[in-house]
This record gives structure tokens, C-alpha cells and sequence, in this order.
């Protein structure tokens, strides 16, 4: 029989602890790989809560921001399941960004959803995770819209982009996005017209799929021919997690060969609002990250 866990919500994630970590993420059925984890490390951080021996059993991370921050990859161990962990875990994650001045928001399942309604979450809006397993011939190119140009992204357009992207997501995430560059670069996409950003794509690795978001875009002509360009280059199985505001794109999708396989909800803490603009919002970074 396993030994009880010690109840010490005040430990911290540490790098030597990713192998425990993994070993969670790999139970879910989850995507993240160490590099991952170490965005949380750097730009937040990751409560656990560990047996007398050591071993990380149960976490919760958070990832503040200007005014709101994303709390995410509550895991239990199987085995030490409904002891309460996950809502401990929760209320102090809650707790830690709320003494920040930051209101908690996260994405959840339905199942999540439940359970986060009753600790003072409200919806705000919603999206799917789309799989792509098994390619179909592509259908009709989707050249991007008249003076429109695709560009990988670099350094110089780096500032720019952060801001374009801020007005969007309601915050500026330029760490963030610093830590994905080079993740997936077939997904390193932004969409320039007479100078000016209409678009951008990023994506990154991970442990089963690649995945596609954020996608940002003024249009979904933008959007696809964005997620086009990535699609053509990119290799291998991939998710991308798709706003439901956006209906036409999740069609294109789908006439390439995803699938959906789960619903989320955006959700946050004690407001009914959020803080990012859906109508540009067409896909998100993960329910990791927002």
C-alpha cells in the first residue's frame, strides 16, 4: 500500500522533480514534455504536494499575468485520488494570485467544469481540441487574402507581435511566446499586410502531438491561410484547440482530417467576463497556458 502523502501544499516544483511530473502528465493521458514544466518554473510556478518519501503525487501551476493569471495541470497520482488534494491544491492556487492582484482563470473540461463552478468560476466562452491523426489529401489551396504576405517569424518582428498579441489576449504574454519559439518551427507563421500584422500562428512540440496556438488573426481568410502554411510543413500528428466563435475554421479542419475530441470551457474566478477578445482569439497556446 502506498504511503500517505505528506500534506505540505507550501512545496514548490523543482527541475529534479520533472521526472515525477511526467510520470503524472503520462497517467492523464496529457501532452506536456519538461520544457513545459519549465515555462511554469520560470514565469510562475507549480505547488505539489508529496509522499513522506518524497515523490511528487499531486500539482497544481500557476502562470500570472497583468491582471489575471491561468492556473492549470492539477494532477493527482491515481492512487491517492479523491483525498481532497486537487481542491487543496486549487484554493492555493486561488489564494496565491489573488494576493497578487491577478483573477484566476483557467480552462476546463466538463468534468472541471463542475467541479470549478462550485469553487466561484464562471464560464466566459468556449472552444474544442481538434486531433489530426491521419492526413487527407488537401483540398483547395487557401493563398492568403489579396495583399497579404506570410513570413516566418524572427527577432526583429518579435516587439511588434507581442503587442499585437497582448491586445488580444488581454495582457503582455512576450515570455510566453519567447519560450515557444523554436518549439515547432513549421507553426512560426505571422500574417503582414502593407506592413502591419493581421495575423500570427506558433505552436510547439509535444509528449504524443505537436500543437498548433496561439492563432490570432483579424479574419478567418487570415486564419486559414496561416494554419495552411503550417500544415503543409508541418509533419506528424498534431492538436490545436479552436474557438467555437470561430465555426468556419473548425469546418476547414475538419475537411482536413481532425477530429474533436474534447470540449473546454474558459472560465474565471467570481466574474462573468473575460479579459481577451474571442473574436480574434481562433485558437489558444493550451489549456496549460491560455
Amino acid at each position: 500500500m502506498s504511503s500517505e502523502p505528506a500534506l505540505d501544499t507550501e512545496t514548490l516544483l523543482r527541475p529534479a522533480d520533472f521526472g515525477d511530473a511526467s510520470a503524472l502528465v503520462r497517467e492523464a493521458g496529457w501532452n506536456q514534455v519538461d520544457a513545459d514544466w519549465r515555462i511554469f518554473l520560470d514565469l510562475g510556478k507549480v505547488f505539489a504536494i508529496r509522499t513522506t518519501g518524497g515523490r511528487v503525487i499531486a500539482t497544481a501551476a500557476i502562470l500570472p499575468f497583468d491582471g489575471f493569471g491561468w492556473i492549470s495541470m492539477v494532477l493527482v497520482a491515481g492512487e491517492f485520488r479523491r483525498r481532497g488534494l486537487a481542491s487543496q491544491l486549487m484554493r492555493r492556487a486561488i489564494d496565491d494570485l489573488v494576493a497578487k492582484g491577478c483573477v484566476p482563470v483557467l480552462d476546463a473540461t466538463p468534468d472541471g467544469r463542475q467541479v470549478y463552478g462550485a469553487l466561484d468560476f464562471e464560464d466566459t466562452w468556449s472552444f474544442h481540441r481538434f486531433t489530426l491523426r491521419e492526413r487527407v489529401p488537401l483540398p483547395e489551396p487557401d493563398p492568403p487574402p489579396s495583399g497579404t504576405v506570410i513570413v516566418p517569424i524572427d527577432d526583429a518582428i518579435g516587439p511588434r507581435l507581442c503587442g499585437y498579441d497582448a491586445a488580444a489576449f488581454g495582457a503582455d504574454r512576450g515570455p510566453l511566446l519567447a519560450r515557444l519559439r523554436g518549439r515547432l518551427p513549421a507553426g512560426e507563421l505571422v500574417a503582414l499586410r502593407d506592413g502591419a500584422i493581421v495575423g500570427f500562428l506558433m505552436g510547439r512540440d509535444g509528449r504524443t502531438c505537436a500543437q498548433f496556438g496561439p492563432l490570432v488573426a483579424d479574419d478567418d481568410a487570415v486564419a486559414r491561410a496561416l494554419l495552411a502554411r503550417a500544415l503543409a510543413a508541418a509533419a506528424g500528428p498534431l492538436y490545436i484547440d479552436a474557438a467555437d466563435a470561430h465555426p468556419a475554421i473548425r469546418v476547414w479542419l475538419e475537411a482536413r482530417g481532425f477530429t474533436t475530441q474534447r470540449p473546454l470551457t474558459r472560465m474565471v474566478y467570481r466574474r462573468r467576463t473575460g479579459f481577451d477578445d474571442p473574436a480574434r482569439t481562433y485558437a489558444v497556446v493550451g489549456p496549460e497556458f491560455g
